[in-house]
């Protein structure tokens, strides 16, 4: 399904390569295994869901099944059962696959709204019954059909309901492939109607491999963007970009000055996210604190400070703060009010650089309170 080139695609991530372009998958081999060894025993199911966190691949591994499934050769059962998804760059399917030309593949997601000139927010009923048209056409060869939903979980009730009538009644010679996030976010009945293969997030070495070939060079950083991206491989490219360990790092030397504060740091930092030109810098300092707060309130919670470090210093800092459990209450319990009101600060406008600031001092009150209580 081709879209104009200038069109935004919202199963891509920036900064990366679409999964349409990913030839290779890292870390995931026991979910490739689970599928291959489905095929082998000639039990491959009509829909699969492809769950775990956004951004370790779920994706990747959806266009690489496609591919598989797609390939000129299917089903040549001359060298026995198929040992792996790979399937060559200058293979004719790929080719078709990469330039959004293969008349076999249909890609489900967030339309383009030309009178808004932006994305969909949700994936729209109208998206959805495109796929009776795509289901009435018959392969060309007589072949494989797939059909790829990314994200199941942006389908709005109506969409929802309508791919689950789809499912039902499964055409012959089609496979259903749903990347889904969040499995709760969907209808029971469409979860119960889909095999599952659960990702699980990327450790450190699947990581950088990953971030390699994606054209970038993590080196030691590798440790602290796993720890930071949460395994996820989208969310390290988003923290390379927008330059987050150095950030991450920023805020670890702002709270090694508490129960003081380091005044110039924090105006600097207040001021980094000033302007509407750095809305995207803000949102990532807001998600930067949410993990710098949990992880300092499990320090206390467990004894042991996060490893690996994220930041220089970082288990030492916490280890300060946050001793003992008591603590941990007290970090979590701000952690809550801190989160929820820099994102209602963010949805309602108020100045980043007050709001941010104001953040700071809570931390300095709660880091001067509980050393008070302990002592």
């Amino acid at each position: 399904m081709k879209e104009g080139e200038d069109l935004p695609r919202p199963d891509q991530i920036e900064g990366a390569a679409h999964p349409a372009e990913t030839l290779r998958l890292f870390g995931h081999q026991q979910a490739e295994a689970q599928f291959l060894e489905s095929v082998a025993a000639g039990r491959l199911h009509h829909a699969w869901r492809l769950t775990g966190p956004r951004g370790i691949g779920k994706a990747t591994l959806a266009w690489r099944i496609a591919r598989f499934l797609l390939r000129e050769n299917a089903g040549d059962e001359l060298f026995g059962p198929p040992t792996s998804l790979d399937v060559p760059q200058d293979d004719p399917v790929a080719r078709r696959m990469r330039a959004g030309a293969e008349s076999r593949l249909f890609v489900l997601r967030r339309a383009y709204d030309e009178k808004a000139k932006r994305l969909k927010t949700v994936i729209t009923v109208d998206e959805v019954r495109r796929l009776k048209s795509f289901f009435s056409l018959s392969a060309a060869d007589g072949g494989h059909r797939v059909v790829i939903v990314d994200a199941a979980d942006e389908m709005n009730t109506a969409a929802a309901n309508a791919l689950l009538k789809q499912l039902e009644e499964p055409p012959a010679a089609t496979t259903l492939l749903l990347v889904n996030h969040q499995p709760s976010a969907l209808l029971p009945t469409l979860r119960s109607r889909c095999r599952e293969l659960r990702l699980s997030p990327l450790d450190s070495g699947a990581m950088s491999a990953a971030l390699t070939e994606a054209g970038l060079d993590p080196g030691e950083e590798t440790p602290a963007l796993t720890a930071l991206s949460a395994g996820s491989v989208g969310a390290a490219i988003r923290l390379v970009n927008l330059g987050g360990i150095a950030r991450y790092a920023d805020l670890v030397r702002l709270l090694e000055s508490l129960p003081g504060l380091d005044r110039p740091r924090a105006m600097k930092l207040a001021d980094s996210v000033a302007g509407a030109q750095n809305v995207e810098r803000l949102d990532l300092l807001i998600e930067l604190l949410d993990l710098l707060l949990s992880r300092l309130s499990r320090t206390g919670a467990t004894g042991a400070p996060p490893s690996p470090e994220a930041a220089p210093g970082e288990g030492a800092v916490f280890t300060r703060l946050c001793p003992n459990p008591h603590s941990a209450r007290v970090w979590a319990t701000l952690a809550q009010d801190v989160g929820g009101r820099l994102r209602h600060g963010r949805a309602v406008n108020l100045d980043p650089a007050a709001l941010m600031l104001d953040t700071i001092f809570k931390l300095q009150r709660t880091a001067s309170e509980d050393a008070t209580g302990a002592a």
